[in-house]
């Protein structure tokens, strides 16, 4: 396995649980409290770990126990952190979730940290592992300097460029063109294009420049589109518990796929799988399923 770079956010997930949602003004109690790593970059890079790839994370966190915890996770997983910079004065990420209803949906608030820290310098000291890696994976909860940077390096090293386009935002023509693989959930997808469905969504940012674009479906799995036209990836039926970080899971089994070698809608097809099991654990790294999973999943699947 070749050498995967994220490069984006690492947060502190403060997550409560409950009954249904609350709505605006409203208080529900008798939730369940719990706090776990997470991150968008993180969890894709523990995901990616997990699938048996070679991950280097690098990203921004304060000087704090919420820092220095994320970091030790990281290396548990085996996860190379050097790049991972600590910045004097500021607080590492954190993130507020509120998990609740039947399906277990979420809502998420992003505190400002660190991780808006992160400049297009600090991922330029990370160059000599950028223009080895056979993948290059980041998204939006840095600065888009720092994304474009990195999009440029992964370029120039001739590494492929997967882009997570979250928390969604305008994104310049000159980084889509770069972009070997965009992976916009359904949300994300018509936040960029005003397109609703799906299918015109991708191909509309397929006509933007991106190589290949994987709109993620949530329980009806995903849809790739590419100069071959579009294809839907189903995921299998499961019983959800937390659908927070799913999105990251596929991210990060996505780049293992594509760092492996694997014929693309095989690696959608690996990453709807994890993804599909990570929903049925609560909180985000914790959730990210091992190799021996998602391969004995599949092979059951074909039975």
């Amino acid at each position: 396995m070749k050498t995967i770079v994220f490069v984006g956010g690492s947060n502190t997930d403060l997550v409560w649980t409950g009954a249904r949602l609350p709505r605006p003004g409203e208080t529900v109690a008798n939730g369940e409290f719990a706090r776990y790593a997470g991150g968008k970059a993180a969890n894709q890079a523990v995901a990616a770990a997990r699938a048996g790839a070679r991950a280097v994370f690098v990203g921004a966190r304060g000087d704090d126990e919420f820092g220095r915890a994320a970091a030790a996770g990281l290396r548990r997983e085996g996860i190379d952190v050097r790049y991972f910079r600590v910045k004097p004065g500021l607080p590492s990420g954190v993130a507020v979730i509120l998990v609740g209803g039947r399906n277990r949906q979420n809502l998420i608030g992003v505190a400002r940290s660190a991780n808006n820290a992160l400049t297009a310098a600090d991922v330029r000291a990370a160059a000599p592992v950028l223009r080895r890696a056979a993948v290059v994976v980041s998204e939006l909860e840095t600065s888009i300097e720092a994304v474009e940077t990195a999009a440029g390096l992964a370029e120039a090293g001739g590494a492929q460029f997967l882009l997570t386009p979250a928390p969604v935002r305008r994104l310049p023509g000159s980084l889509l063109r770069r972009v070997t693989v965009l992976a916009p959930n359904e949300t994300e997808a018509e936040a960029l294009t005003g397109f609703r469905d799906p299918r015109a969504a991708a191909e509309r940012l397929w006509r933007a420049g991106c190589r290949h674009v994987v709109v993620t479906l949530g329980a009806r799995g995903a849809l790739l589109f590419d100069a071959d036209g579009a294809r839907r990836i189903p995921a299998p039926r499961v019983k959800p518990v937390d659908t927070v970080g799913a999105g990251d899971c596929f991210s990060g089994w996505l780049a293992a796929g594509m760092a492996e070698g694997c014929p693309l809608e095989e690696a959608v097809a690996r990453a709807v799988r994890a993804a599909s099991i990570s929903v049925t654990r609560a909180g985000a790294q914790p959730s990210m399923p091992r190799r021996s999973e998602v391969l004995t999943d599949r092979r059951r699947s074909a039975r």
